[in-house]
C-alpha cells in the first residue's frame, strides 16, 4: 500500500481496518509496535513503521454527538477516522462551524491535528487549536481521556502528538456559529509589495493565500476568502496592491481547469464549501506531486521570500506552485507555530524524487537561519540537531512526555527516533 502521492510504500507487516474502538484496543494490546494511519496524505514515513502493525481508522468516521449544554462553548465529539469533508456538512446543518479548514477537505481530523495542518488567516491558528479533548489508546490497550482538566501540565504536548502517544479514537472540538465565505481571486501581485504591505495584504480577508510559480518576482494569484453576513456581496478592488481581479474562476495552476476548485467570483457559500481550495466531490489527483512546507516567524517572511526568489533558477524546474499563507501563534509544544505568528511557505513539487531530495538541504540551509520549522507531514531534510535547535525546551519536554507515557516505545517509529530523538532502534 502506498501513500496518497505514491512516493512512499508502507513497510508495516500488517494493516488493520478495525470497525470499533474495542478492536483498536485489542490490536494495540497485542502489538509490539503500532502506528495509526489516517487518509495517507503524509509525504514522509511519519505514520509508518517497518515490521509493525498499522491501524487504519477510516471506518471510525462517525459524529458521536454535539454538546450544547453550555451554549457559550458548544463542542462536537467525533471518531478518529472522520474527515473534514464528512464533518463539515453535518456541523453546518446543525448551525455550527470550525474556525478554519485546510486546502483539502479529504484529510482526517485526527491526522491533521496530530501534525498541525492548517489553513490561512492572520487570526487563525492551526486546526489543532479546535481540540479541547481527546481519547487515546494507551500502550496497554486502555482508553485514556485527555483534556486540559485531566492533564493540565501535558495537554499542550499531547494534542500535537505526531502519533507517538497512540491512536486517537475520539476528538472533542470546540465550535462556533456557522458562517459564510465568499472568495475573490486577484492576478499579478508584485512580491515587493510584501516588504511594506505584508500586514495589509494578509489582513485583507479572513483567509488569504498567495500563489507563485517563481517565474518572476511576483505572485501569480491571490485568493481572498472574505467572511460575509446575510449573503452580502464583497467589494472587488480594481487594484489590489498592483494585482487585478480575475474575471473567471482559477485553479492555482492556471493551465488546469478550475472545476475541482471551490466557487469563486465573490459568490457567498457555507464555510465548509469555501475555506478549502478544492471541492469534496472532486477527488484530488495523486501520484503527480510531492509537497514540502516551512513555517517561518512572521517578521522574517519578506526576507525568506526574497531568499527563495534568489534561488528561483533552481526551484522552477521542480515546482508546480508555491503557496504562502499566514497562521497565528499557538501553545502546542511540537507545533511549528508554537509561541509565534508564522508565515507558511508551501511547495508543491513535481514528482521528481531525486531532484527534490537534492534541493531540500540547500533550500533549508537558507531558511533555517530564519528560524524555519518544517510541516511534520511533508518532505523535509532537517535532522535531529536542527530540529532540536528549532524547538528547544519544547522538544525536551515532549521527549520526556513520551518516556513517561510510552517507555517501551510501542508507538514510536524510525522516522521519529531519527528526527526527534536522535536514536535508532
Amino acid at each position: 500500500m502506498e501513500n496518497w502521492a505514491g512516493n512512499h510504500r508502507y513497510q508495516a507487516a500488517r494493516i488493520h481496518h478495525p470497525r470499533s474502538v474495542d478492536e483498536v484496543c485489542e490490536i494495540v494490546r497485542a502489538s509490539r509496535r503500532v502506528r495509526a494511519l489516517g487518509t495517507r496524505h503524509s509525504f514522509n514515513p511519519i505514520a509508518d513503521c517497518p515490521d509493525a502493525d498499522l491501524i487504519c481508522l477510516k471506518n471510525l468516521n462517525h459524529v458521536v454527538g454535539i454538546d450544547t449544554s453550555n451554549p457559550d462553548t458548544p463542542t462536537v465529539t467525533v471518531e478518529g477516522g472522520i474527515t473534514y469533508g464528512q464533518l463539515g456538512p453535518i456541523l453546518n446543518d446543525a448551525g455550527y462551524a470550525l474556525h478554519n479548514l485546510a486546502s483539502l477537505p479529504h484529510i482526517s481530523v485526527a491526522g491533521a491535528c496530530a501534525t498541525t495542518t492548517h489553513g490561512s488567516g492572520d487570526r487563525n491558528p492551526v486546526l489543532s487549536a479546535a481540540v479541547v479533548g481527546m481519547t487515546l489508546v494507551s500502550p496497554a490497550g486502555e482508553l485514556i481521556e485527555v483534556s486540559p482538566q485531566t492533564h493540565p501540565d501535558d495537554f499542550d504536548g499531547m494534542v500535537v502528538g505526531l502519533g507517538a502517544l497512540g491512536p486517537v479514537v475520539y476528538l472533542k472540538l470546540k465550535l462556533q456559529p456557522r458562517f459564510d465565505i465568499a472568495q475573490q481571486v486577484y492576478l499579478g501581485l508584485p512580491m515587493a509589495q510584501l516588504d511594506e504591505h505584508l500586514d495589509a495584504i494578509t489582513g485583507a480577508a479572513y483567509s488569504v493565500s498567495l500563489f507563485t510559480d517563481w517565474s518572476g518576482p511576483h505572485f501569480n494569484q491571490v485568493w481572498l476568502k472574505h467572511r460575509v453576513t446575510d449573503g452580502q456581496p464583497i467589494p472587488v478592488e480594481r487594484d489590489f496592491f498592483g494585482a487585478t481581479p480575475a474575471n473567471q474562476s482559477m485553479h492555482p495552476l492556471p493551465e488546469i481547469s478550475a472545476e475541482p476548485c471551490t466557487q469563486q467570483l465573490g459568490a457567498p457559500g457555507p464555510w465548509h464549501e469555501r475555506l478549502p481550495h478544492f471541492r469534496l466531490e472532486h477527488t484530488p489527483s495523486n501520484g503527480v506531486e510531492l509537497q514540502s512546507e516551512y513555517l517561518i516567524p512572521r517578521e522574517h517572511a519578506a526576507e525568506a521570500l526574497h531568499t527563495l526568489n534568489a534561488m528561483r533558477d533552481r526551484i522552477t524546474p521542480l515546482i508546480q506552485v508555491t503557496e504562502v499563507r499566514t497562521v497565528s501563534a499557538d501553545n502546542f509544544w511540537m507545533s511549528p507555530c508554537c509561541g509565534r505568528d508564522c508565515v507558511g511557505i508551501h511547495f508543491t513539487w513535481t514528482r521528481d524524487v531525486p531532484g527534490v531530495t537534492a534541493l531540500l538541504p540547500d533550500l533549508e540551509a537558507r531558511l533555517i537561519p530564519l528560524q524555519a520549522r518544517p510541516h511534520w507531514g511533508k518532505l523535509f531534510a532537517m535532522r535531529a540537531e536542527s530540529i532540536h535547535e528549532a524547538y528547544g525546551d519544547h522538544l525536551t519536554r515532549f521527549t520526556a512526555l513520551l518516556e513517561r507515557f510510552d517507555p517501551a516505545g510501542k508507538f514510536r517509529n524510525p522516522f521519529l527516533e531519527e528526527r526527534l530523538l536522535n536514536t535508532t532502534s
